[in-house]
C-alpha cells in the first residue's frame, strides 16, 4: 500500500479523535508523532510509547519534555494492503501505546488482545 506522509497523518489523527474520552483525556503532557521508520530503518516496529508511565512517576511537573507517542507510516502500509486494514491497525496501534502510558505492559496487551 502507498499513502504520502500527509494524508497518513490525517488518518492518524481521524482515528485518534474516534478513541474513547476516557482513554485519551487522562493523557497529560503528550505528543502524538508520525514519523516514517524507526530509527533502525525497520518495517517491524509500527509504534513507540516513549515516555515515563504514569505508573512509574514520582513528583512530575511543569518543566517536563512531553512524553511521545509515534506511530510509523512504512511499517503500517508495509503491513497493510487497504485503507480500512491501515485504519485499524492504526487504530490498533494508538491504543497499544496509550495502554503503554498508563502503565500496561505488553504482557497485559496480550491478554486483552490489543498486541
Amino acid at each position: 500500500m502507498d499513502m504520502d506522509a500527509g494524508p497518513f497523518e490525517e488518518l492518524v489523527i481521524d482515528e485518534l479523535d474516534q478513541l474513547p474520552d476516557e482513554m485519551v483525556d487522562g493523557l497529560d503532557n503528550v505528543v502524538f508523532v508520525v514519523e516514517d521508520r524507526p530509527e533502525d530503518g525497520s518495517l517491524d516496529l509500527l509504534g513507540l510509547y516513549d515516555g515515563l508511565a504514569l505508573t512509574e512517576r514520582g513528583h512530575y511537573g511543569m518543566g517536563e519534555l512531553p512524553d511521545r507517542i509515534v506511530v510509523y507510516r512504512e511499517p503500517h502500509l508495509h503491513r497493510c494492503e487497504d485503507e480500512d486494514e491501515l485504519r485499524d491497525e492504526v487504530h490498533t496501534t494508538l491504543v497499544h501505546e496509550i495502554a503503554h502510558f498508563y502503565g500496561i505492559d505488553d504482557e497485559q496487551l496480550h491478554e486483552l488482545g490489543w498486541a
